[in-house]
Order: C-alpha cells, then structure tokens, then sequence
C-alpha cells in the first residue's frame, strides 16, 4: 500500500505579550497552565501518531502564538515525541515560528539539536517606531542578533516575516524595510498586508484610519515588493510569499495544494480524509479532552463542490495557479463546464489568465484577489 503524506501544525498559544493587530489563539498564561498544556500536547500527539502508522510526515510547523516563547526544553519534548511516534520524512521540512526578544544561542542550538531545519521569524518592520505602534517587544537590533545567532547555530532556512500598509509608514520606509532584510539574505520573506481584524486593539482604535496609508500606497507597497525582491533573488511563488530558488515554504504549499494536515494544540484544525476539523479554543475544554479521536469522527466529509472550491480558492493563491487536467482528473468533469461562467468574466476583466493546462491570476487579479476568488464559490442552493 502507497504511504500516504500528511503535514503536521503544532500550536503553541503562549505569548509574552499581544500585538495590538493579532487576532489569533494567542494569549499569556501561568507556567502551570502552560506545563498542563505541554503534557496534554505530548497526549494528543501520541494519540494521533498511535493512529496514523500509514502516514509519513512531510512537513513539522510548530506555530503559535510565539513557540519561541517556552524554555527550550518543551520545545524539545514536544520533537522527540514528534520523532518517536510518527514516520517523519528523512528531508521533512521542520520549521519554528520565533519572535526576536524570546531566543537567544543556546534556544537556537537545541532547536537544531531537536532536528528543526527552518526558522521563521516574525519581525514585522526595521524601524523602531512602526514596531512600537504594532505592539512588538524587539528592536530590530534585537532581530539582528537573533538572526545571526540562527546562522551561527546551522540554520540554512531562514525565514523572516513582513508587514506593509501599517500605521505610520510611508513608501519610504516600506522600501527601506525590504531592501533592509533583503540584503541580509534570508532564504524566504513573507510580505504582507496589515488586515485590521474585529476583536483586535488596532479594530477599536478611533484614531488608527488617519495613521494608515493611503491605499494608493498600500497597492504601490504590494507591486513594489516583487519588484524589489526580484533584484535580490526572490521569486514570488504565492499572493504573499517569496523565496530563493528550491526555498519555498513546503508547508504552506501543501495546505495550497490539498495535503491532508493535521493540526495539534488548541484552536488547531486539521485536513484529512476530506474532512476539516478543529480542536476547542477554550483551554479549561482543550485540557479536559479524553478521546481526540471523537472531533473527528463528529464532522462529515467535505461535498464535492466543497472540495471544489477549496480547489479554486486555495491553489489560485500560487502565482503558478491550477491545472485543469488535475481537476478533470480528480473530479471527473472539466474545470469549464463547472466554472465557465466565473472564468470567462475574470478573464474578460483581466483578473486571470490561461497558460497552456495553467489557470492563474493576473498581477490585476491579486490586486483583488479576495473579489475574483469568491466568484468560484457555489451559492447555497446549489452546494
């Protein structure tokens, strides 16, 4: 029987303090609560890796949150469980989210010990007074080092996160952002748009509109991004993500591309069998859980226009976009006699493109490319 590959998310929750536009499972806790935490983890893990014996792992994202945040030594538990219960990938891509300000040498080293190969860190900006108004704890000098340290420790897959459309930023300075980090060449750069979700800080605050940029400058920040990454080597292989040649993020490809993930911690989802399902977000529920096997087994399989728009809607987010035989092969029908109407009109509209079997957006279509994906979903009555 072929192995079947599956990816796999930790979550880690914990964080030493909450940026004012983050609107994820993210909180500060106790160490009681979070050793609790940690044993229910090794629990789940355990269960799923008992569990899933045909399955070989292709990537490890231990996520958060900020996983950097614990001591070194549950982060080292929490892989040698990983090691010890699942088939993992002799070349699986390992990778620790990382905040700098929470890691120092000797953090990084046992990570690499741990046999994590890939660190992301989330730094946001280089200039100290976007950093203060997003609500970072690091100095970009504080990155630096951490930077360096990962390099110093074996890194050789770096991976640093940016914002644009902040408060307070200018052109100017976005560019002095990229070329900044560009410069220090990471093998990978998340660049992304500040999203002002509802819960957060940033939602609630009356003065933030007159501090943002115009979105004039948020769409010249976004075309001016692969424009000056390119200079430096970078290729841009998602709406948001760039990356040195055979650098792509293998875990966000698979999630793109419909390989069956399973997701562990609180708040986590998971993609298998073509079901989605999700663990509580509620610690006191989260740590009370005795049969994980049961979240599973609650939820139906995914529709098959449900399938179908996930098709769309996830792999058009790949600049490489989605081939049509791939979905004649795995839906029994052709992708224009389900999307003829959508695909013709974003076509007209310029917001997507045919290269031979490819299907892909425009640098137009990306520009919108939340109004252009959700004309690929079915309206009710007919899913």
């Amino acid at each position: 029987m072929k192995t079947k590959k599956i990816e796999l998310y930790i979550h880690i929750p914990f964080c030493k303090s909450k940026c004012r536009y983050c609107d994820f499972c993210s909180f500060q806790a106790e160490n009681a609560v979070i050793d609790d935490y940690i044993t229910k983890l090794k629990e789940e893990l355990i269960f799923w890796g008992k569990k899933l014996t045909k399955e070989e792992v292709v990537t490890v994202f231990i996520g958060g949150g900020t996983p950097s945040y614990l001591k070194e030594q549950y982060i080292k538990e929490i892989c040698n469980v990983i090691f010890q219960y699942f088939k993992v990938s002799e070349n699986a891509e390992i990778t620790i989210e990382a905040n700098p300000g929470t890691v120092d040498l000797k953090k990084l080293c046992t990570y690499r010990e741990s046999g994590i190969n890939r660190i992301s860190f989330g730094l946001q900006s280089t200039i100290q007074e976007e950093l203060q108004y997003l609500g970072r704890i690091h100095t970009y000098e504080q990155f630096l080092q951490c930077y360096n340290w990962a390099r110093e420790a074996g890194f050789c897959n770096i991976s640093v996160d940016l914002m644009s459309a902040i408060p307070k930023q200018t052109i100017h300075s976005y560019e002095k952002n990229l070329r900044t980090i560009a410069e220090l060449s990471p093998e990978h750069i998340s660049a992304y748009s500040l999203i002002i979700e509802e819960g957060t800080p940033f939602y609630e605050d009356e003065n933030l509109e007159d501090l943002l940029p115009s979105e004039e400058d948020e769409v010249r920040m976004y075309q001016m991004t692969a424009q000056i990454l390119k200079e430096y080597g970078y290729e841009q292989y998602e709406i948001s993500n760039y990356a040195k040649k055979d650098f792509e993020s293998r875990h966000n490809l698979g999630y793109w591309s419909h390989i069956p993930y399973l997701g562990v911690g609180l708040n986590a989802s998971s993609y298998m069998d073509e079901r989605r399902f999700e663990n509580p977000s509620d610690m006191k529920q989260y740590l009370k859980i005795t049969s994980f096997d049961e979240l599973y087994s609650q939820t139906r399989p995914l529709s098959v226009h449900e399938q179908m728009e996930e098709f769309m809607f996830l792999g058009l987010r790949k600049t490489k976009g989605i081939s049509k035989k791939k979905f004649e092969e795995r839906f029994g029908c052709s992708m224009d006699s389900v999307y003829e109407k959508p695909l013709k009109e974003s076509i007209e509209q310029g917001f997507i493109k045919e290269q031979g079997d490819q299907i892909l957006l425009t640098q137009e279509g990306i520009l919108v490319s939340n109004q252009v994906l959700c004309e690929f979903l079915f309206d009710e009555e007919s899913s």
